[in-house]
């Protein structure tokens, strides 16, 4: 029997999850969090909570309740901007970038020709830019913090996989908490940026083969392994995971996903691998 969470943080009372039971046609299970999420059970297949602002419905896969190992996309999912349209802002090229990233996350683009077109485009800005950038512009989206340190202390293996650039993801991925992170590496010469990068582009399949990599050398099951992420590039790899949860994403991904996050704090999660924020760590 499929189950979802019911999640409306800080206000779920015996009335809305009733009308939630109404409204999706689900029986009411057990709290995970009493006044903030419940899990239903459906006959059916899970539906979309479309339409009911400020309430999330997150399916739950088959597998363990509790994942095991979380490979999580960086940009507009860990933290809350693009880093290569912000960078490009220093560049006064910030228009014509995140025209082109709106595109490829939409699923309009091939993202590695879309990646170096706007990589070509800041040839020429000074590399120490790149730290202002992070300082300036790079803040963690909310709960983001709380879902790793959570999920570490539970034992489970973190790997944060941008298509975006070392410069950034490893100084976020160290601030958060993750065990490993894989990223593009932006090529620099004479204290500039090249406009271009080194090495093979982390793209979907590269992404879908990070996840593949990790739970094979953790010795785990796909059903252990969740994914999350907002964009086309994160398709591959969102549905090869035993759960892929696609959070404020683009229709490209929100459509093929497991589940979705729209409304709530990434720390949300939590409630739907039923843990309580009783066990949460703030970090």
């Amino acid at each position: 029997m499929p189950i979802a969470t019911l999640i409306a943080a800080d206000r779920l009372d015996e009335s809305l999850a009733s009308a939630a039971c109404a409204r999706f046609g689900a029986v009411q299970g057990a709290w995970v969090e009493e006044g903030s999420a419940i899990d239903l059970h459906f006959a059916n297949a899970v539906p979309q909570a479309d339409g009911w602002e400020g309430v999330d419905l997150v399916a739950i896969t088959s597998g363990p309740r509790r994942r095991a190992l979380l490979v999580a996309d960086m940009d507009s999912t860990m933290i809350g901007q693009e880093c290569i349209d912000e960078l490009a802002d220093y560049a006064g090229v910030k228009p014509q970038v995140a025209a082109i990233t709106e595109r490829a996350m939409q699923g309009a683009l091939d993202f590695a020709s879309a990646l170096r077109e706007r990589v070509a485009l800041l040839a020429g800005l000074d590399e120490s830019v790149l730290g202002r950038c992070l300082a300036e512009r790079v803040r963690p989206t909310r709960g983001a913090n709380t879902l790793i340190a959570t999920m570490r202390k539970q034992g489970a293996h973190c790997l944060l996989v941008s298509g975006g650039f070392t410069a950034f993801a490893e100084p976020v991925g160290a601030m958060l908490g993750f065990d490993k992170v894989r990223a593009n590496v932006l090529s620099r010469r004479d204290g500039k940026l090249v406009g271009t990068v080194e090495g093979p582009i982390v793209d979907s399949v590269a992404k879908r083969a990070a996840l593949e990599e990790a739970y094979a050398s953790l010795e785990l099951p796909v059903e252990a392994t969740m994914a999350i992420g907002d964009g086309a590039n994160d398709c591959a790899m969102v549905e090869a995971a035993g759960w892929g949860v696609a959070y404020r994403a683009k229709p490209v991904l929100a459509d093929l996903a497991d589940a979705r996050l729209d409304h709530h704090r990434l720390d949300a999660l939590l409630w739907a691998q039923g843990i309580p924020r009783a066990e949460w760590v703030d970090a």
